[in-house]
């Protein structure tokens, strides 16, 4: 799985044009599911993203976390970080996890997430069309591939 975690002031998805799903200061997680993921890795990637200290302490160093603050998670799936942009200039999907897989992992991360004591979490919908709006604070954008953990 890859996860690209911002550090937001706000921010808010759209789902098919409906009422904005808001977030205050927190993370936005953007989440795509590769081909040969599987379900056993999706709670360290929760428990990483809820506990990554990427907000300032007292001092100004990044050393607290969501989680830790009180903070709020938005997350919205996206097959798109899996494109391959390798050969030519039109990216490839391939790796990219179709469904059940892909929609288990999403659904299985956003559970997990919810359990790991965040204030609270709102998500886009996988496959749907979503505007996506944030105030990124830093800017602060921290990108974490589980490949890179086998």
């Amino acid at each position: 799985m890859r996860a690209v975690i911002q550090r937001v002031a706000r921010a808010n998805v759209r789902v098919n044009g409906g009422e904005p799903r808001c977030i205050g200061r927190g993370l936005v997680i953007l989440l795509g599911v590769k081909d040969t993921d599987t379900l056993d890795i999706v709670p360290k990637l929760a428990e990483k993203c809820a506990g990554l200290r990427i907000f300032e302490d007292d001092e100004g160093k990044l050393n607290r976390s969501a989680r830790e603050l009180g903070y709020e998670a938005l997350v919205v799936s996206n097959f798109t970080l899996y494109g391959d942009t390798r050969k030519g200039k039109r990216p490839s999907f391939i790796a990219a996890a179709k469904p059940p897989l892909s929609v288990d992992c999403y659904n299985a991360f956003v559970d997990q997430l919810s359990q790991s004591g965040l204030a609270g979490i709102q998500t886009g919908e996988f496959g749907a069309d979503m505007q996506l709006e944030l105030v990124n604070d830093g800017p602060v954008t921290i990108v974490i591939d589980t490949d890179d953990w086998k």
